[in-house]
């Protein structure tokens, strides 16, 4: 009698963890799934095929984006720092909280027209047939598809 009770534990058991590996494996398909791939470099890089080329020149233009993008986030770091210190030594909405906020705000608009920017020369370096799916991407990435 003992043995049966033993034998029925150890297969509930491994029920059990079999059911849970299944049920986290069906979720993870499932996210997988159902997100839209709307990583603009994994497209650039795996799913339009370049040419050699292409590739070179994309690279070329993401090493000068990563130096602009750097410098601008580093200045939004210099902002937020600098509004940290208005909130805590003024106490106060005032002009020094103002300044910080617009100093961010600038460097927040720059890196935006950058990344445009960058994103546009980027699809110059397309072929038509390339640029659609590229497209498609920079639509959902921005919200462009409703979901």
């Amino acid at each position: 009698m003992r043995g049966q009770w033993r034998t029925f534990f150890v297969m509930l058991l491994l029920t059990v963890i079999a059911a849970g590996f299944a049920g986290w494996a069906g979720v993870q398909y499932g996210v997988q799934k159902s997100m839209p791939n709307t990583d603009l470099d994994a497209v650039l890089h795996h799913d339009l095929d370049l040419t050699a080329d292409q590739d070179r020149q994309m690279r070329i233009l993401e090493q000068n984006f990563a130096s602009d993008r750097g410098s601008l986030q580093a200045e939004m770091r210099a902002a937020n720092r600098e509004l940290a210190r208005a909130i805590t030594e003024k106490h106060v909405y005032g002009p020094d909280a103002r300044r910080a906020i617009d100093r961010f705000h600038a460097a927040m608009a720059s890196l935006q027209e950058k990344t445009v920017q960058h994103v546009l020369a980027m699809r110059a370096v397309l072929t038509p047939s390339q640029t659609a799916r590229f497209d498609e991407t920079i639509d959902k990435a921005l919200g462009a598809e409703a979901p």
